[in-house]
This record gives C-alpha cells, sequence and structure tokens, in this order.
C-alpha cells in the first residue's frame, strides 16, 4: 500500500517555542497509528502558500495551550501529502479533521475562532 510514501515527510507538527506545549516527534509512526489515539487529533490539512493556514497557525497554538494533553495536533502539507489528503476528501485549505480511536469525528474547511475548535475537540472527547 502506497498510500503513506514517505514517513518522514508525512506529519510536519506544529513546534512552538512555548515550553508548555509538547512536541510530537513522528518519525516512524504512520498516519493510521496516530489517530488511533483515544485521545482526540486535531489534524490540519494545510499548505505552504496558504495565507489563511498561516491565519490558522496561531489559533491552533492557542488551542493546544488551552487543553494541554486533552488533545494532539498534527499539521500535514497536502502538497508533500496528496494521496493522503485525497483519501480523506481534503478540496481546499486549511482543512481541519478530528479523529478518535480512529474514526473521524468532525471536519471543517476554512478558518474558526479558537473557542470553537476547543468546542468541537471537547464535545468529542
Amino acid at each position: 500500500m502506497r498510500q503513506l510514501t514517505n514517513v518522514l515527510n508525512l506529519c510536519k507538527d506544529y513546534t512552538y517555542q512555548t515550553s508548555n506545549v509538547q512536541n510530537y516527534i513522528i518519525m516512524n509512526q504512520k498516519f493510521s497509528e496516530i489517530i488511533q489515539s483515544d485521545t482526540p487529533v486535531l489534524i490540519d490539512f494545510f499548505a505552504d502558500w496558504c495565507g489563511p493556514c498561516k491565519m490558522l497557525a496561531p489559533i491552533l497554538k492557542d488551542v493546544k495551550e488551552e487543553l494541554g494533553d486533552a488533545v494532539k495536533i498534527i499539521k500535514i502539507d497536502v502538497d508533500k501529502n496528496q494521496q493522503l489528503a485525497a483519501k480523506y476528501q481534503v478540496r481546499g485549505v486549511p482543512t481541519m479533521i478530528v479523529f478518535k480511536n480512529g474514526e473521524e469525528k468532525w471536519k471543517q474547511s476554512g478558518v474558526l475562532q479558537k473557542d470553537e475548535i476547543v468546542q468541537v475537540i471537547k464535545s468529542n472527547s
């Protein structure tokens, strides 16, 4: 199965300079393993050239700071992971998908405010 061609380039996690934000270094895990977590996993499908994606980044940083270990937030570059974006029918960026125990619980394209994202994650905890 060639859905995930290069695990090293699969996930680009949010890396912040805030010390209380845990960084998830994903080198040897496949996407399907990541989303199997019983903790909600918010996947941010983004592109480097996308203006709204850049606006969403600090919002997701604030979400992570508020929720801490209650959520994992992972970025996936759609240009480097086109097959994965196609599998989850990502038609525009940014697109966020929340997974829990491997099941897609919520999906939304566009920029949302922090409180809206926090509420989605809490409702899927």
